[in-house]
């Protein structure tokens, strides 16, 4: 977990998350005109836990197991030369994405930098039918011409504002705190 420094402020709790991925999931049916050749792809490392809970979700609304993957972008990245080291799993794609409805998942969309590397690596995989993009928050400032389909929340910030989710499992149950 990152130590903060700052102000730390809650903006979203426990059960507003549930209902925002609630009511991504919906969105997601409901624009894909259900869950047939749907697949899920989150980026490593937080937009994972996001996507596993998007997938059940969908899975108990439809009645369909819906594919989950783990996708590292670090190697697609325009800044890779600069970023400091990060231990992060290879990435995990157990499925076919040719053909498919791709949902790429992300905890926070900010510059749009990690979504176009996450683009560029998932082309390399084949040719999906549709990729679209699922985030739990929006914080505006983007470098790139890149919007999210579903969005659980818009947050506007400041550029010097972080937005930190943590993924928590208590007995079974989703805990998240967004911090900013």
């Amino acid at each position: 977990m990152t130590q903060l420094t700052g102000t730390v402020n809650k903006v979203m709790d426990e059960n507003e998350i549930r209902r925002a991925l609630t009511r991504i999931a919906h969105e997601i049916i409901e624009r894909n005109k259900g869950a047939e050749d749907l697949v899920i792809i989150g980026i490593q490392s937080r937009g994972v836990p996001m996507a596993q809970r998007l997938a059940r979700i969908i899975s108990e609304i439809e009645g369909l197991e819906i594919p989950v993957g783990s996708l590292n972008v670090a190697l697609y990245r325009d800044d890779y030369a600069t970023r400091s080291a990060r231990t992060i799993s290879p990435s995990k794609i157990p499925f076919d994405v040719t053909n498919k409805k791709v949902i790429l998942v992300d905890e926070v969309l900010f510059t749009g930098r990690t979504t176009r590397a996450a683009l560029d690596a998932i082309m390399d995989l084949g040719r999906p039918a549709v990729i679209q993009l699922a985030v739990l928050v929006d914080r505006g400032h983007r470098e790139l011409p890149i919007r999210a389909d579903y969005v659980g929340k818009n947050l506007p910030t400041a550029l010097k504002e972080s937005v930190d989710v943590h993924w928590v499992e208590t007995k079974g149950e989703d805990a998240v705190m967004i911090t900013k």
